[in-house]
């Protein structure tokens, strides 16, 4: 008889857009438990400091940035945490037009994702992340 398993795997995923109203549409479309034995614990920024502070206080595993954020945009943020830690979060970047998914692999951002957020699209991508994430596997960039 085989025993089903019941583990629940727990990740940090770390919301970044100076609009609060942005920050709940991310938080909406992956939810608090995207899929059944994933289970996610919010952190939020509004600011670059505060989320590189973040980062390095906390085990972040994915940071999910909005490319419209001002002052410092989620684009430039993603390719400078890939410049600057040895070691960066997943990190997963959301942009208004399709034009600027060329801005968002500049940022070599690890998926993009497209307002108005999918919550299906947007669960799984992040899902996808994480998973791909613990188990080791340098994830491929994609668009969602």
């Amino acid at each position: 008889m085989r025993s089903v398993s019941t583990s629940t795997a727990e990740y940090a995923v770390l919301l970044y857009s100076h609009r609060p109203a942005v920050i709940e549409q991310m938080r909406s479309a992956i939810g608090e438990e995207p899929v059944e034995g994933v289970k996610i614990e919010y952190a939020v920024a509004g600011e670059y400091d505060e989320a590189v502070a973040l980062i390095d206080k906390y085990a972040i595993d994915l940071v999910l940035l909005d490319g419209e954020a001002q002052p410092a945009g989620g684009l430039g943020i993603a390719r400078q945490l890939r410049d600057e830690f040895d070691e960066p979060p997943t990190l997963a970047v959301v942009v208004a037009r399709a034009a600027d998914r060329w801005l968002a692999a500049w940022s070599r951002a690890d998926a993009v994702l497209m307002h108005p957020l999918n919550p299906v699209t947007t669960g799984q991508t992040v899902v996808d992340l994480l998973v791909n994430r613990a188990e080791g596997v340098a994830p491929a960039q994609r668009a969602a």
